[in-house]
């Protein structure tokens, strides 16, 4: 059974990797760090692949724009469970 792993946690693990990613490269973080059947949620959102979470991160202004790619910061991660 897959796992679902809130949005959070993949915002933290882009904090503690480092660097700036494209889609391409954190969907193969999430993969490689999660899983690939893994599931992802977020306080407003369930039942999301990998592409969609981030797409939801993306419209949401949860990455800040990088030289290649994004990235994100602690200020942009909610407090709330």
């Amino acid at each position: 059974m897959s796992q679902s792993i809130h949005g959070h946690k993949v915002m933290e693990l882009m904090l503690a990797q480092g660097g700036s990613y494209t889609a391409e490269s954190l969907e193969q973080l999430m993969n490689d760090t999660f899983g690939e059947a893994s599931r992802y949620h977020t306080c407003s959102h369930k039942d999301m692949n990998a592409k969609q979470l981030i797409a939801l991160l993306k419209e949401r202004g949860k990455f800040v724009e990088a030289e290649h790619g994004f990235t994100t910061s602690e200020s942009k991660i909610c407090s709330h469970h």
